[in-house]
């Protein structure tokens, strides 16, 4: 009996040091990868286009009449919070939020945005409610249970401006574009920008690269885009070189 006993408490001693042993084999990778990173500081783009530099991810700010429209949420709140009130920027001045995917890099401040309206794709919210996992059982969360469910080409009308929702899988299966009035192309991770090229995004965080390319191919048929924004590789106003 006590050999028994040792053997399974063996076992299961090898299980837990192999499941470390994974993890921060995991956890070195990512942030190697994350080093390839080239974000945009906190600044001022165009006349109505801001970028907020959150650690190593940006979110960007549209304005409108009475406020702000925000692609993408960050990775800490906290920071968000505090670069937003460097440009005296009130949270509730945000008057919605798209999500182009919910990888939790893209969704932390959206507690922030109380008065805001959110928007993800359909598709997306399998990663939230469980019917997919990101990673091996893990799944995505975003602390929000009240927010809008878009579908593939369908536009969303705030104000002056108009939101076309483009999805575009492979990073995730929900991961979706959104082209503001045909012009500006908020693309999250659905791609990288490397000296001026358009690329796959960082094969190891991605689900599904092979479908990200079609994604991709998806996007460089678009003809009226003259700016396309990233979540981590910064932007490009030379789109037609850039998909070449």
């Amino acid at each position: 009996m006590k050999k028994l006993i040792k053997r399974i408490a063996l076992i299961f001693v090898s299980i837990i040091l192999l499941i470390i042993i994974f993890m921060l084999g995991y956890m070195f990778k990512a942030k190697s990868e994350i080093k390839k990173f080239t974000v945009l500081d906190t600044k001022q783009i165009t006349e109505d286009l801001i970028s907020v530099k959150d650690d190593f991810v940006n979110i960007y700010l549209m304005k409108i009449n009475n406020g702000y429209v925000i692609f993408d949420a960050g990775n800490s709140m906290e920071n968000v919070k505090n670069e937003l009130a460097k440009l005296n920027i009130h949270p509730d001045e945000i008057k919605a939020v798209f999500l182009t995917h919910t990888d939790g890099d893209h969704v932390a401040s959206v507690p922030l945005f109380e008065k805001a309206e959110i928007y993800l794709s359909k598709e997306e919210q399998r990663l939230i409610n469980g019917e997919a996992s990101r990673f091996l059982f893990f799944r995505n969360k975003i602390e929000c249970t009240d927010y809008n469910l878009v579908t593939d080409n369908q536009i969303i009308a705030i104000e002056d401006l108009s939101v076309q929702c483009i999805l575009t899988p492979g990073h995730t299966p929900g991961s979706t574009c959104y082209l503001v009035n045909d012009k500006y192309l908020f693309v999250g991770d659905a791609l990288s920008i490397v000296d001026g090229k358009v690329k796959e995004f960082n094969r190891f965080f991605n689900m599904d690269t092979e479908t990200q390319l079609k994604s991709i191919k998806k996007l460089s048929q678009l003809d009226s885009v003259e700016y396309i924004f990233t979540g981590h590789y910064g932007i490009t106003g030379k789109v037609e070189p850039a998909f070449k």
